[in-house]
């Protein structure tokens, strides 16, 4: 199974707030690496040439946190603890077992342990949040005709003169 820039785009679309000083520090960043060539500089003052790629990475990761993303940065291959991967999609170790059993994720024993590489995680984090996004919104669409959004008040009105 392979993952797309597209996927693990979508699996932290949460908007977090940015102080103004790191939106500040953000775009400078953004702009050094925009100027030339990025270079590594050791503590003894040696500069290193960085990949071409690697500025492109820094562009796009910097672009995702000045949107407000949430970011994950794993190895291609991570393999990761039941404990682990819970943590990275908001649920408990249990409930990720039970995933796990039904399919929902595919993962590898070592040992008597169960392993998920951070990728299948990640892919069922996304279509996770994909359904979910897709279920509010039907809803809320289902409620417009029926005018939940105009209302001011979702309590019965009180009638003063009924004691």
């Amino acid at each position: 199974m392979t993952t797309t820039i597209e996927e693990i785009r979508t699996v932290s679309s949460t908007d977090l707030p940015i102080s103004t000083a790191d939106r500040k520090q953000i775009e400078q960043l953004y702009e050094a690496l925009r100027k030339g060539p990025a270079k590594l500089l050791t503590p003894n003052g040696e500069a290193h040439v960085l990949p071409a790629s690697l500025p492109l990475f820094l562009v796009e990761l910097i672009g995702l946190l000045n949107e407000g993303k949430s970011v994950y940065l794993v190895q291609n291959q991570a393999k990761l603890t039941t404990v682990e991967a819970s943590a990275m999609l908001g649920v408990s170790r249990q409930f990720l077992v039970s995933v796990l059993e039904k399919g929902d994720i595919p993962y590898h024993m070592v040992g008597t342990h169960r392993r998920i590489y951070a990728q299948d995680a990640m892919v069922y984090k996304a279509k996770r949040d994909n359904r979910r996004r897709t279920a509010l919104n039907a809803l809320a669409q289902a409620e417009v005709p029926e005018g939940v959004y105009d209302r001011t008040s979702f309590l019965p009105a009180v009638d003063a003169d009924a004691d």
